[in-house]
């Protein structure tokens, strides 16, 4: 199957290693891509409560109470 706007990097075997979107036709698919790719690269960072970061931003002057 052959799809438009999509075109795949291979070794000397043939085996592919890579995929090239055409972004003006996919750049919303790649965008849910990349995004999905730095949530699953985050998900082990420490995480902060909601109230905390509104606390934080108070504090800072960014935010009224």
């Amino acid at each position: 199957m052959i799809l438009e706007g999509i075109q795949f990097v291979t070794d000397a075997t043939g085996k592919r290693k890579a995929v090239m979107l055409d972004l003006e036709r996919y750049g919303e698919l790649w965008e849910d891509i990349y995004d999905i790719l730095l949530a699953r690269e985050r998900e082990d960072e420490p995480r902060e409560s909601l109230e905390d970061v509104r606390q934080l931003l108070i504090a800072a002057g960014k935010l009224d109470e």
